[in-house]
């Protein structure tokens, strides 16, 4: 049979596990994961939105002569 467990006991709980180092760990390796997933969701729509430019006839060279080729390309 299950534990019954009280208001206070689940806040108790809580509590405990929020001080956790094993749950601080796991959170930050969720969020570094994460973060590199986000990283590679926004280099797949700049894949995505390149390859629409150049089917459009956009060039590398084309857009360095109106910047001045000072813009940072990473």
């Amino acid at each position: 049979m299950k534990e019954f467990l009280t208001d206070e006991m689940v806040e108790e709980e809580i509590s405990r596990l929020q001080s956790s180092p094993y749950v601080k760990l796991a959170r930050k390796e969720e969020r570094i994961r994460n973060a590199r997933r986000q990283y590679m969701y926004t280099l797949r729509m700049y894949e995505k939105k390149g390859k629409q430019l150049e089917a459009e006839g956009v060039t590398m060279e084309a857009l360095e002569s109106l910047s001045g080729g000072d813009e940072d390309d990473s």
